[in-house]
């Protein structure tokens, strides 16, 4: 099975918890899932891919696109994409 790809463009401080969030899927489930975290100002990779962003944005296997996060959503979308509860 592949891994399910996520990555995550953390734009403020307050998307700090969301990063935190996936480090800790990413430790948990390494066999599973391959995580990116881009932050914006430092990082650049992003921009080619999806553009210019300006909310916390979650995005897994390039495809599926996550604007509106709380904790709660980031969490069911993250265990619908693994498969398992996180």
């Amino acid at each position: 099975m592949d891994k399910v790809k996520i990555e995550f463009i953390n734009t403020c401080p307050c998307c700090d918890g969301n990063e935190n969030f996936l480090r800790e899927v990413a430790k948990n489930h390494p066999d599973l899932v391959d995580v990116t975290i881009y932050n914006a100002g430092k990082d650049f990779d992003y921009l080619e891919k999806y553009g210019q962003v300006l909310r916390g944005t979650l995005i897994i296997n390039e495809k599926e696109k996550h604007e509106d996060l709380s904790r709660k959503k980031l969490s069911k979308v993250v265990s619908k994409a693994l498969g398992v509860e996180v």
